[in-house]
């Protein structure tokens, strides 16, 4: 075997985290070490140009980071309130069948990247080929032992494996590495429950986190019982104690299923608001656009590009999780909304799509949908699979979808013809540095339906109420003054025709 360095890793203020991910890099039967960096974070610093805002939220959301070098670790366990926030040390684990090896080195920089997000340092990355994860312990036996001495030798506090553990898989393979054993489904909760803003989006991550927890608490045997009462004697005998009564463990579920009936009491709360917003924005005909895509791939930074939001800007995954709607108009006048949404992720957690059903119904109700793919993505085509799985999940496969490969300016040509082939018609765009931006708004105007007809009205000039009516509900076309009064050409929905009837001239459908 390989020597391995037992040093600790520089903090995180002193090397990029990219370059620290996975440092160790060498291999050995029947299990792959790498070094290469979590590719699904940039190397390249944010840029603060006009169009993403102030940006004020991402200075609230580092100030509010960890530390390295603050430890959790107390002399004096009174001064449990005194404890502060540390980065943790994880090693990240993962099992992959043969000739998968490319896509489980994907998922584990994904991994990290996450880790990353979630506030760790990544000192080691550790893959086993089998054909199938151990039911015991996920790793095999004697990897399992090997992942110990990796955790002993870098002082790792935190394994983090690829996949979602079972609840006796998670205690076994702590039992054997003695430190935290969590999974990836709670990383991305974690990091959810980081970032979640809204009343909404606080209740839906709360919801997710719950539905994962419940079949993992753990109990604390017999002394957290409840007794059954009577008289009972220094020793815990007597009249009543034949038995433990309801224990801690059964307190904790019954809990746990009555915060999770208000959540979803809660959630569906909020739906009447929704609709009717949404409600408003049918009766005045007005189509929607959805955002949707990868987490990272730069969804945000596209809707500030285009109608200047402001909304937070990051280079993390999962950035921002409240969806949020802007209002913006084609070159020939017709209003729409553009909404941004949550970003997907591959093994996206159930529980989540679940619980943010109620945001990704954006996706549902829309006329169009600009699937955003991070062009600079080692992985593009899995992206592209990822999100449209999700799509499917939420009744929207058949809708008209824009593919735009962003972050075109980090695209070499050669990629380029390589991402031509996987979609042909797709749109290269930069956020960042505006290519591409113009065809995209062009692909929006050309895919939104337009149910509106047109019509020729002599209106007189005492009624200048119905020409500002066409201007707000409609499309001016030509305006022309005639010495009988106003001669409009507009194009109007069908359900105000009646309100211009007595005007018209020539309407044409």
């Amino acid at each position: 075997m390989n020597e391995r360095s037992t040093n600790q890793e520089t903090p995180a203020t002193d090397i990029d985290v990219v370059a620290r991910v996975l440092a160790n890099a060498d291999s050995h039967a029947g299990v792959a070490l790498f070094g290469r960096g979590a590719q699904a974070l940039q190397t390249s610093a944010l840029d603060d140009t006009g169009h993403d805002g102030d940006q004020f939220d991402r200075e609230e959301r580092a100030a509010l980071r960890r530390v390295a070098g603050l430890s959790t670790e107390l002399e004096d366990v009174t001064e449990v309130e005194y404890r502060q926030l540390r980065l943790e040390n994880v090693v990240l684990i993962g099992v992959y069948s043969q000739g998968s090896l490319h896509d489980a080195e994907n998922s584990l920089r994904e991994l990290a990247a996450l880790a990353e997000t979630a506030g760790a340092v990544v000192l080691d990355g550790l893959l086993q080929r089998r054909p199938h994860p151990d039911p015991s312990t996920y790793l095999g036996k004697g990897k399992a032992q090997e992942l110990a001495g990796v955790v002993a030798a870098l002082g790792a506090d935190t394994v983090i494996a690829d996949t979602e553990l079972a609840p006796s898989q998670r205690r076994a393979l702590e039992d054997v590495v003695r430190v935290k054993v969590i999974d990836r489904t709670a990383v991305i909760l974690d990091i959810f429950s980081q970032h979640a803003k809204s009343r909404e989006g606080k209740a839906q991550v709360e919801l997710a986190q719950l539905e994962y927890l419940l079949p993992r608490l753990r109990g604390w045997g017999e002394s957290m019982s409840r007794q059954a009462g009577g008289q009972v004697g220094g020793t815990g005998a007597g009249m009543g104690s034949r038995g433990p009564g309801e224990t801690k463990i059964e307190l904790d579920r019954r809990r746990i299923h009555t915060r999770m009936a208000k959540l979803r009491k809660q959630i569906i709360g909020f739906k009447p608001a929704r609709e009717a917003k949404r409600a408003n924005r049918q009766r005045n005909s007005v189509p929607s656009v959805a955002i949707a895509g990868y987490t990272n791939a730069g969804k945000s930074s596209l809707l500030n590009r285009i109608t200047k939001a402001g909304v937070l800007v990051e280079n993390a995954l999962f950035a921002t999780l409240d969806a949020t709607v802007r209002k913006s108009i084609t070159a020939d006048g017709r209003l729409y909304t553009l909404a941004d949404t949550v970003g997907f992720v591959r093994n996206l957690p159930h529980q989540l799509v679940e619980a943010f059903r109620s945001t990704l119904e954006e996706v549902a109700d829309s006329d169009v949908i600009v699937h955003v793919v991070d062009g600079s993505h080692p992985d593009p085509a899995s992206q592209l699979a990822t999100v449209r799985d999700v799509i499917g999940e939420v009744g929207a496969r058949d809708l008209p979808e824009i593919v735009v490969f962003n972050k075109s300016d980090l695209i070499s040509p050669d990629d380029r013809l390589v991402l031509r082939g996987l979609e042909p018609g797709a749109i290269f765009a930069s956020a960042r540095t505006g290519e591409g931006i113009d065809e995209v708004l062009a692909a929006i105007a050309r895919l939104l339906p337009d149910t509106s007809i047109e019509v020729e009205l002599v209106v007189p000039y005492d009624r200048g109420d119905l020409i500002s009516a066409l201007h707000e509900r409609g499309r001016v076309l030509s305006t022309e003054y005639a010495e009988d009064g106003t001669r409009v050409r507009a194009r109007i929905q069908p359900e105000f025709e009646s309100v211009f009837e007595a005007f018209a001239v020539a309407p044409v459908n």
